[in-house]
């Protein structure tokens, strides 16, 4: 993919980064985009250490070329000067990927989850549809326009869940499950669009993410993360529980997003909503452990 021009939209951390990367090991130039910078002002909700510039730099250390660049995905003038730039800077758009997220925190714990829609804080409901709809809708429509000039352009929308897996599952409160079903259908509606202009959208969902705010959750790193599951952890770290042994790395689900790029045939993929497994299995790479977790199975 050394040829190849990717903005992954969302990509300071967690499934964003290691799409970034998997895409950075195949050759790929990679636009990161992100609230998250050491060289400017502005975060996101999270308020994390993460930025933006750490993805480009871990781009380039694969073996592609990281270009870090500032993105509120809310902010339309924003998106739009991005659009601008590739097209000035690249000339081209091969790989979109959707992963803009931003409410984690939002959502709450297990404690808060399946609170009905009338005691859900109604603000907080419309952010978390904002973050992870809109975001998605306005990327798409400055963005898509590059992927059009030629045939062969990918858009990856990145969710929680396949389309049949949501279909019939809550999914912890009812503005968390639009969102996270919303996703689905706009690779699927899309994927419409784009067809006759010779392009593909492909809803893809990881397994359980071993992100930056998972392992700190558990109190592991990348390394040591198989010790969450030790019974005789210290009292003031949780276990996990048992499904935990199929959880993924970041760079897990990257790879199948570098799959599905690197495939002359990817358009028989239009319209589906896959899981990282899924494609693991098709293109038979692996996590990067050398393992093919599947923790939807």
């Amino acid at each position: 993919m050394r040829d190849r021009v990717a903005v992954v939209a969302g990509s300071t951390r967690g499934a964003g980064r290691g799409i970034a990367a998997a895409l950075g090991e195949a050759g790929a130039t990679v636009i990161c985009t992100g609230r998250s910078s050491w060289e400017r002002d502005g975060h996101s909700d999270y308020d994390r250490p993460e930025t933006i510039e750490e993805t480009a730099a871990l781009v380039s250390r694969l073996g592609g070329v990281g270009v870090p660049l500032q993105v509120d995905h809310l902010d339309h003038e924003q998106v739009r000067v991005l659009a601008e730039r590739v097209r000035r800077d690249h000339g081209r758009l091969d790989v979109l990927v959707n992963d803009i997220w931003g409410a984690e925190h939002l959502k709450g714990g297990p404690a808060d989850w399946n609170t009905p829609i009338w005691d859900h804080d109604l603000d907080t409901g419309l952010r978390i549809l904002r973050l992870g709809v809109e975001t998605h809708l306005v990327t798409s429509h400055y963005l898509l326009p590059l992927l059009v000039d030629r045939p062969g352009g990918l858009l990856v929308e990145v969710t929680d869940g396949t389309a049949a897996h949501n279909a019939d599952q809550y999914r912890i409160s009812v503005f968390y499950d639009l969102a996270k079903a919303s996703v689905n259908r706009l690779a699927f509606s899309q994927g419409h669009e784009l067809a006759p202009f010779g392009g593909t959208a492909v809803a893809v969902t990881p397994g359980w993410l071993r992100s930056e705010m998972m392992l700190e959750n558990y109190g592991v790193t990348e390394e040591t993360w198989r010790t969450a599951l030790d019974s005789d952890r210290p009292d003031d770290l949780p276990t996990a529980p048992p499904p935990f042994a199929e959880s993924e790395s970041p760079r897990y689900v990257g790879r199948a997003v570098a799959a599905l790029a690197a495939d002359p045939q990817r358009a028989r993929w239009n319209q589906h909503s896959v899981t990282s497994a899924q494609l693991a299995r098709e293109y038979g790479f692996t996590d990067v452990d050398g393992r093919q977790p599947d923790s939807w199975a």
